[in-house]
């Protein structure tokens, strides 16, 4: 979904207008959450450990400095680390898979923990090389499009991971899905 389509949804859906329906992603694409505006309860009044409203905190400044960075590769670096902060929220809440054979990224780890997110945890990991290489002074490696389409599922996926943390924090009511603040949309030209 493209950002002018997105900020349409949105303002359709806090006008109590259609809900966004889910789909499923197609091969390279982010996957794609729906809710009812009607059905928010504000994550910050769910009783969350404090290491995990830290990383949640973190997620959204990182998704702020995504959105107001100018260059594609800043866009996307900021944009990946807000869905890593995210996932190790859901991390700290479920704890972290052991044994022998444990696995060893946070992506690995989410799969274990949180199967329900499996598809965000597969298309985040499949982005790290690519962040490492920008990391790494590959500045080139990352065009606008494919920034803006990391910060756009960064965005989706905090969504989905403050709704899926509401949920356990209330006994997994099905209808719970807190209400993260819009973060301001902005592009450079």
């Amino acid at each position: 979904m493209s950002r002018t389509d997105r900020t349409a949804a949105d303002r359709t859906a806090a006008e109590g207008g259609a809900v966004l329906t889910s789909r499923a992603p197609s091969a390279g694409s982010a996957p794609s959450v729906s809710r009812a505006a009607d059905q928010a309860v504000p994550l910050h009044s769910v009783p969350l450990p404090a290491t995990a409203v830290d990383l949640l905190t973190r997620a959204e400044a990182e998704l702020l400095a995504a959105q107001f960075s100018n260059d594609p590769g800043e866009r996307f670096v900021h944009a990946h680390l807000a869905g890593l902060r995210a996932a190790s929220a859901v991390l700290a809440v479920r704890g972290r898979p052991g044994g022998r054979r444990a696995p060893r990224t946070v992506w690995e780890m989410l799969d274990a923990v949180a199967p329900e997110v499996e598809t965000w945890s597969a298309y985040f990991a499949g982005g790290a090389g690519l962040r490492r290489a920008v990391e790494a002074g590959r500045s080139d490696a990352v065009d606008a499009a494919r920034a803006e389409e990391v910060l756009c599922a960064a965005e989706d996926f905090l969504d989905e991971v403050g709704e899926l943390l509401a949920r356990a924090a209330l006994g997994g009511g099905a209808g719970a899905v807190p209400a993260r603040p819009r973060s301001l949309a902005v592009r450079a030209s």
